[in-house]
């Protein structure tokens, strides 16, 4: 199926490894242009060899002024913007609210939430230049249901459905579209990593923590970064050129958290 993309050109944020490296390369096979940031440096490095055709830069989204020099590296490399994908994210801690460093929240919520603002606020003048535009944000399913143990992830996933919404609302006259995107339980590293942190917050075993969180999904399925990249690519599509506004799942059908 042609996607009618070719030459669409994409920014998409911690985009070296994991869902964001996939969604890149969802893109580029549809023949956009892609302009990548991360601050992985050696992950930026070996996508030279993996995935040459993507531009990149260094930026942790979360810092101001780094993100003001991404976006003259991403406008130089594109020659312009139609696609913005804020797809950094952080696990950020898992524990007892009472037991949460101050700074360990703070931190979560910047890269989760303010980094999402950091972006677009830049990215909105060029957008508005674009006759096929449109700005996807990463949520999770942590962002519609309460997540015990991880209320700084959750009420920064909640916030970014709350700027997606707003934004939708701010840019429709001017023909940006703004879309969510909540995955559910993800493949991968990042979500072991809090299966072990959650079985060790409530000492028990690791593969009793991923049962149970299974258990609670209907296809009783992990999703893939691809599965993501894929709804992604559609959105930024002519073929999603009215779909705005909205907080799309994809999770198996997740019925609550644990």
């Amino acid at each position: 199926m042609d996607l009618g993309i070719a030459g669409l050109r994409v920014l998409v944020t911690a985009g070296a490894s994991g869902i964001g490296r996939e969604v890149a390369r969802a893109f580029t096979e549809e023949g956009a242009k892609v302009h990548v940031c991360d601050v992985d440096e050696d992950a930026l490095d070996a996508l030279a060899d993996t995935d040459p055709t993507l531009t990149r830069s260094v930026c942790d989204v979360a810092d101001r002024a780094a993100v003001g020099r991404l976006f003259d590296d991403a406008l130089a490399a594109l020659g312009g913007l139609d696609v913005l994908v804020n797809n950094a994210g952080i696990a950020g801690p898992t524990a007892a609210v009472d037991q949460i460093e101050p700074e360990d929240w703070d931190r979560c919520v910047e890269v989760c939430l303010t980094s999402q603002f950091n972006c677009a606020r830049l990215a909105v003048p060029h957008l508005k230049q674009s006759d096929n535009a449109s700005i996807i944000n990463l949520s999770s399913a942590a962002g519609r249901f309460g997540f015990a143990l991880r209320t700084p992830y959750s009420a920064a996933k909640w916030g970014v459905i709350g700027f997606t919404k707003s934004l939708a609302v701010e840019l429709g006259p001017f023909g940006i579209r703004c879309n969510a995107i909540l995955p559910g339980v993800v493949e991968g590293e990042r979500i072991q990593r809090v299966f072990e942190g959650k079985a060790r917050a409530r000492n028990v075993a690791v593969a009793d923590i991923e049962a149970e969180a299974l258990s609670r999904v209907s296809l009783r399925t992990m999703v893939t970064a691809r599965q993501l990249a894929d709804q992604m690519v559609f959105l930024a599509s002519p073929r999603g050129r009215t779909i705005s506004g909205q907080a799309v799942a994809i999770d198996g059908d997740i019925q609550m958290l644990v």
